[in-house]
């Protein structure tokens, strides 16, 4: 599967901002789908997972309450809805996909190519 991420931009804190990912092929609902982000200087983290059909969700504490992991099987599109926005959100946000739902990095077979999202103070 190929995927390509969207969406990202500068925007002020407090704002909001939708990434989208859109995949390629006609097997997008058999995978497990998550979110990534790395900064500047430090390692690729965690941001949300979401399973095969949409039904379940889970998110690092760092974002849990503000941010919003959604899919569209017709659409072969996940999305990552980011409200409250802090600077510390500020990096490359990636979208990955996999077989089974996991948060480490290394679990993930397929990989978007990163949209730069900025927050300024």
């Amino acid at each position: 599967v190929q995927l390509q991420a969207s969406g990202g931009g500068l925007v002020q804190a407090g704002g909001s901002l939708k990434l989208s990912c859109a995949a390629s092929g006609r097997t997008f609902s058999s995978y497990a789908m998550g979110w990534f982000r790395q900064a500047p200087g430090k390692e690729r983290e965690f941001v949300a997972h979401i399973n095969r059909s949409g039904t379940s969700t889970y998110y690092a504490e760092s974002v849990k309450g503000r941010f919003t992991i959604s899919r569209d099987n017709a659409k072969n599109t996940v999305y990552l809805q980011m409200n409250s926005l802090k600077p510390e959100d500020t990096a490359v946000y990636y979208c990955a996909a996999n077989g089974f739902l996991a948060v480490a990095v290394t679990a993930y077979k397929y990989w978007g190519q990163g949209t730069q999202v900025t927050v300024s103070s």
